[in-house]
């Protein structure tokens, strides 16, 4: 089920996945049109299962019938993986990265359009990183950097810190093996990672991620609300004896709600700084909304739309 698409509108676009009710990027998409001067664009959710994204990818690639006409899509999970076998045209890094959450809509005459996929999740973690992380974000060339989690935005954390120049990364999962996961991308981007498999359920295993945490310069958690938080209690251990986190160390937390998490709190506590996930949100739709729209949108205007939609009980997870 889609929003309500104004009468007047021309062009169109949307947040596509399941679930996807709580999406923000309506907020920062309208925001930026706003701004714009766009008043004839309309952006929407729409809900869409695994096995409706071929009809609506067929929808929006087909001749144009009618108003409004289909822009581009901003694409979360479960598609950014799975959506790649569906596009006309991929780009180098979504394709080294393996995962894609901006499609463009690229039309020439009446016939059939091309869709082209596009990565902008790299842009809006290296955004974060470098808006919050100041210093460090260069110290991390020698120093060292984790990621949690082993999926499509892990895939894309460590485009950006490949991008960055982290001189060691380590990824920490329950899982490594396997097409779409981190390894693969590392492969791919010819990045050479420590695999740290971690058991939530075993103290053991939380302790030994939670001391991999402590000793970096830059860690990007990119586990969904709540997979994070058996980490919580022993990241405050790991970080007591060695008197706080790394100086200037920086935590990502691609979660916006619940906030804080519990393992931002932990890494508050050790005196590590926090990049909230909705910092890498705003970073990530500036680059969307150029692509679908061939127009520079105002970040700050787009921030000031944002923040007080977080300050609501009803703002959820990240995209």
């Amino acid at each position: 089920m889609a929003d309500a698409v104004g009468a007047a509108a021309r062009w169109r676009s949307a947040v596509i996945g399941r679930p996807v009710n709580h999406s923000l990027s309506p907020v920062l998409h309208r925001a930026a049109y706003a701004g714009l001067g766009l008043s004839d664009w309309r952006y929407e959710r729409r809900e869409t299962a695994p096995e409706e994204l071929p009809a609506l990818l067929c929808e929006m690639a087909a001749p144009v019938e009618a108003e409004p006409v289909w822009a581009g899509l901003s694409v979360t999970m479960p598609h950014k993986q799975a959506i790649l076998a569906h596009l006309d045209v991929v780009d180098p890094l979504a394709e080294a990265v393996g995962a894609v959450n901006t499609v463009v809509v690229q039309r020439s005459g009446e016939g059939k359009a091309l869709l082209a996929g596009f990565n902008t999740d790299v842009a809006g973690i290296v955004g974060a990183l470098r808006e919050t992380g100041g210093p460090v974000v260069n110290r991390v060339r020698a120093g060292g950097a984790v990621v949690l989690g082993s999926g499509a935005t892990a895939c894309s954390a460590l485009a950006a810190l490949g991008e960055l120049g982290a001189g060691h990364i380590t990824v920490a999962a329950r899982r490594h093996a396997g097409p779409g996961r981190a390894l693969s991308a590392a492969h791919r981007m010819g990045l050479d990672i420590e695999a740290l498999t971690w058991k939530p359920a075993d103290p053991a295993s939380n302790a030994e991620v939670a001391r991999h945490l402590a000793a970096a310069d830059v860690v990007v958690s990119t586990l969904p609300a709540g997979a994070a938080d058996p980490l919580a209690a022993v990241l405050d251990e790991a970080v007591g004896p060695a008197g706080g986190t790394r100086p200037g160390a920086v935590m990502l937390d691609v979660v916006y709600a619940p906030w804080p998490t519990p393992i931002a709190e932990a890494w508050d506590r050790g005196g590590g700084t926090v990049a909230p996930g909705w910092l890498m949100l705003l970073h990530q739709v500036v680059p969307q909304v150029r692509l679908m729209t061939g127009r520079q949108p105002d970040t700050e205007g787009m921030r000031a739309a944002l923040l007080p939609v977080l300050a609501t009980p009803s703002a959820t997870n990240a995209d």
